[in-house]
């Protein structure tokens, strides 16, 4: 026997039917009667407590996913600011480098007007002896930027010291702090001679030797002490530093002491190059 198809719902059955209930509800609603409160607080009592379940657990759910979308959004501005204080550290670096080197520059020209008279290569130092004292340094700059042997150096507002030896592209200098380096001096005012030593032991208090002052010459102390006229290596009138703590030798001729270097040998960084060789007399030791 072949089975009976199942009865077709049709949608507008269902319609009609959706539409039957909710009349059917309206007018309950609308009756006061025991019967319509009764089914109220049938349906207040058994859908209310399953509503504000699912409203706490909605809530607890929403916020959780609240937080963690908020959470989100912190690490991903966490990121963001990271990154913008990496870009930013490293334009500060940027910054400080080029005000460094500005402010060099700078202090190279006004170095450099206080000597007009000769002219000036500047070079940056790129070695030195293994002390921190520069007892020698060497340079960037050699014969291809017209660097040659017994060309003067100045930094600092001083005398650094000599050029010694020269290849192309770098050039050696032995500074004055140099053990037994000799140079001839004079006081600033008086002209009266004397001679300035290099001794490392000396600069490590920050001093050279100030010697060969005949007793009634007119240097004082903290008179500035420049290169003499006289001198076979360095041009005349180059600031070399200030006398300190004269006294008359045993001799009773003349008076020694300290001389205060003008240049600050334990930060050296660039160094100016006077190109004009004073070409007279045996060279000083």
């Amino acid at each position: 026997m072949k089975k009976k198809p199942a009865p077709e719902i049709r949608p507008k059955h269902i319609m009609f039917l959706l539409a039957a209930i909710c009349i059917l509800l309206i007018i309950m609603s609308a009756m006061n009667t025991n019967t319509n409160n009764f089914l109220r607080a049938g349906f207040n009592n058994t859908l209310m407590p399953m509503q504000k379940g699912f409203n706490i657990v909605g809530n607890g759910i929403f916020g959780r996913v609240e937080r963690l979308v908020h959470l989100h959004d912190v690490e991903s501005e966490n990121e963001r600011l990271k990154e913008q204080v990496a870009e930013l550290t490293e334009q500060n670096t940027r910054y400080q480098l080029r005000l460094s080197e500005l402010t060099t520059y700078q202090n190279l020209l006004s170095l450099s007007d206080q000597y007009p008279e000769y002219e000036k290569v500047g070079a940056h130092i790129i070695g030195k002896n293994s002390d921190n004292w520069f007892k020698t340094i060497q340079v960037d700059k050699g014969s291809r930027d017209g660097i040659a042997v017994d060309m003067n150096v100045i930094a600092n507002g001083g005398l650094v010291g000599i050029v010694t030896s020269v290849t192309d592209t770098t050039a050696t200098i032995s500074t004055i702090i140099n053990d037994n380096r000799n140079v001839g001096a004079m006081g600033l005012t008086s002209k009266a001679s004397c001679i300035v030593t290099g001794d490392l032991t000396l600069y490590e208090n920050g001093l050279l030797e100030l010697s060969k002052i005949a007793k009634d010459d007119a240097i004082s102390n903290d008179d500035k002490i420049v290169t003499s006229n006289t001198s076979d290596l360095y041009l005349p009138g180059i600031l070399i530093g200030y006398a300190k703590d004269l006294t008359v030798d045993s001799n009773n001729l003349t008076k020694s002491g300290y001389l205060v270097p003008a240049a600050d040998f334990s930060h050296l960084d660039t160094v100016l190059i006077l190109t004009t060789i004073k070409e007279t007399g045996e060279p000083e030791s």
